[in-house]
């Protein structure tokens, strides 16, 4: 065990791990471009497949007359694990569903890999700190600042799955805002030749999908749920639902509106789509005028110095050939 604890204290061979660790980062980073694949065919005929899919399941329903069950089962050691501690009681959340379907994660099986991974988590943070102060590291300070360090580790654990939910939403939310008003212009374009709603959003995610994949995925979805849910109110909230955008929500709202009371639907989304480009551009000006304030402390901290080297550099060197 010393033999590990001088080897993890050894700087040598920690420059040589980091080393190591940039060079493989800049050659992935290098590859990365060569590597990539093009997965949208592949999404988008996953949902298609998944359309059909719920469509037949559908129409085996309404001839059964029982309920099918249409997402996949969660994994067998993760639902032991959530049923046996009970986990749905303690740490279930109605909301936690919803940011998994906001985050692209649909179904019961990511929600108990979620309630798994946030019962597990906070276990496996303290069990590893525990093991690395106490053990590898031998810090040389009080216990108490051995447990506090624990505990901040335990807590890191129990906000972990949270945050990474949070990450993913927010990532898939940008895609979505970025290419919104552009769907939405060609979902005018479609509707005002003549093509229904349903045609239209089918076409509208098969062009937006080089742009925002999650976009086209939501679309298709929406597409699906038009075609066999018996209110199509319903499958708008669902869309609105799905993505968390207040864009979004106002278009299935004078969607809805638009089919409930015989308005024409081209003059809805020509306004909401005027809208969010306003949106877009007035949340692009309000990140251009809080650049300034954000640069002053770089500018301070990094150029300034800098300047003042260029500038006085070489007074104070003759200056003090001088002397």
């Amino acid at each position: 065990m010393p033999d590990l604890v001088d080897i993890l204290h050894d700087s040598r061979l920690l420059l040589m791990v980091l080393s190591a660790i940039a060079a493989g980062a800049t050659v992935l980073t290098l590859a990365m471009p060569l590597l990539a694949t093009d997965t949208l065919e592949k999404r988008m005929n996953a949902v298609a497949i998944e359309r059909e899919r719920m469509r037949q399941r559908e129409r085996e329903r309404l001839a059964r007359g029982d309920r099918v069950k249409l997402r996949a089962s969660p994994k067998q050691y993760m639902q032991r694990v959530v049923e046996q501690f009970n986990l749905n009681k303690w740490l279930g959340q109605e909301e936690a569903r919803v940011l998994l379907t906001q985050a692209g994660y649909r179904g019961s099986a990511p929600y108990v890999g979620f309630l798994f991974f946030r019962a597990v988590a906070p276990l496996v943070m303290l069990l590893a700190s525990i093991l690395y102060v106490f053990v590898l590291l031998d810090l040389d300070q009080p216990t108490t600042v051995k447990l506090g360090i624990c505990i901040a580790a335990t807590f890191f654990g129990i906000q972990l799955p949270p945050l990474v939910l949070k990450n993913k939403i927010q990532k898939r939310q940008l895609s979505i805002r970025r290419a919104f008003p552009d769907a939405l212009d060609l979902l005018l374009i479609c509707v005002e030749s003549g093509m229904s709603i349903e045609a239209a959003l089918r076409r509208v995610g098969q062009e937006v999908g080089a742009q925002s994949i999650p976009l086209a995925e939501e679309l298709m979805l929406t597409t699906a749920e038009l075609s066999y849910l018996p209110d199509r109110k319903q499958a708008y909230e669902n869309l609105a639902k799905r993505t968390g955008l207040d864009g979004v929500k106002s278009v299935c709202l004078a969607l809805q509106q638009s089919e409930r009371y015989g308005t024409p639907m081209a003059h809805a989304l020509r306004v909401m789509a005027q809208e969010n480009r306003d949106m877009r551009m007035a949340e692009a000006e309000k990140r251009a005028a809080a650049l300034p304030p954000k640069l002053t402390v770089p500018m301070i901290v990094f150029f300034l110095p800098v300047l003042f080297i260029v500038i006085l550099g070489p007074a104070a060197i003759q200056v003090m050939s001088l002397k």
